[in-house]
């Protein structure tokens, strides 16, 4: 989706800007991770929000014959989703929240809604896939949006280290900003500015494993998840892309 349609689509009908300029999927997955954990805080007693995290968290361990949960695995099949809508506290919430309106806001412009949907649930359940691959049969659990939200990070990547395309109408000659092209894989590595984020932003979730032996005690990030997840999103973006192939128009 072009630069300028983006424009368009935020304002309003009498040419105003909105007060809220954020795409809408965003502002719902945002309202939905924010009401969860307004629940779990204000509404649930201890009890209830256990019974929450029970069912809703992702535990790998599920999966283990024998190992004596109530449910047994039938949970597998939906908390490798629901599992990016829990968080550890506040802090844990506003970070992802920050997270996914930088990145999930041009994914969403770039895509739509539907699209933007089915990229963050489809990253957040292959980060819960390495999460389980890199824990069993250890018995932990998985909660947050990382995973999710590292996947429209993984998309962004594709296309927002781009040249903006820019067309000339064939009448008038005035330009107009079509937006930008999705990089190939080998594109992005040749991009300075792109490899350095991905091979920075890889290697500094790589490195989170180690921190205990230079610091001395644990720390609760799932690593795993956002590796996982950053991967799954830089590799399916292809499929939703609507305009495959670079286009002839001069960039700049």
């Amino acid at each position: 989706m072009s630069d300028e349609r983006n424009h368009q689509q935020n304002q309003t009908s009498d040419g105003r800007q909105p007060a809220i300029l954020l795409p809408g999927v965003v502002t719902a997955l945002l309202g939905l991770m924010l009401a969860v954990h307004l629940a779990r805080a204000f509404v649930l007693n201890e009890q209830g929000d256990l019974q929450l995290i029970y069912w809703l968290a992702f535990i790998p361990a599920r999966g283990i014959p024998g190992a004596g949960f109530e449910g047994g695995w039938i949970p597998l099949l939906w908390t490798p989703f629901t599992h990016a809508f829990l968080h550890a506290g506040w802090e844990h919430l506003l970070i992802n929240c920050a997270w996914l309106a930088i990145f999930g806001t041009p994914v969403a412009r770039r895509y739509g809604p539907r699209a933007t949907v089915i990229l963050f649930l489809a990253s957040a359940a292959v980060g819960a896939a390495a999460f389980a691959a890199t824990t069993l049969p250890e018995v932990q659990l998985l909660i947050g949006a990382s995973g999710g939200v590292a996947g429209l990070t993984g998309v962004a990547c594709r296309f927002i280290f781009q040249p903006v395309i820019v067309g000339r109408d064939p009448e008038t000659g005035a330009e107009h900003v079509l937006g930008r092209r999705m990089a190939s894989l080998r594109e992005l590595m040749r991009n300075q500015r792109a490899a350095f984020f991905i091979v920075v932003w890889l290697v500094l979730n790589a490195a989170v494993p180690f921190l205990p032996m230079l610091i001395g005690q644990s720390i609760g990030i799932a690593w795993q998840a956002h590796l996982g997840g950053f991967l799954a999103g830089l590799f399916l973006t292809p499929l939703f892309e609507r305009r495959p192939g670079a286009p002839e128009e001069e960039s700049k």
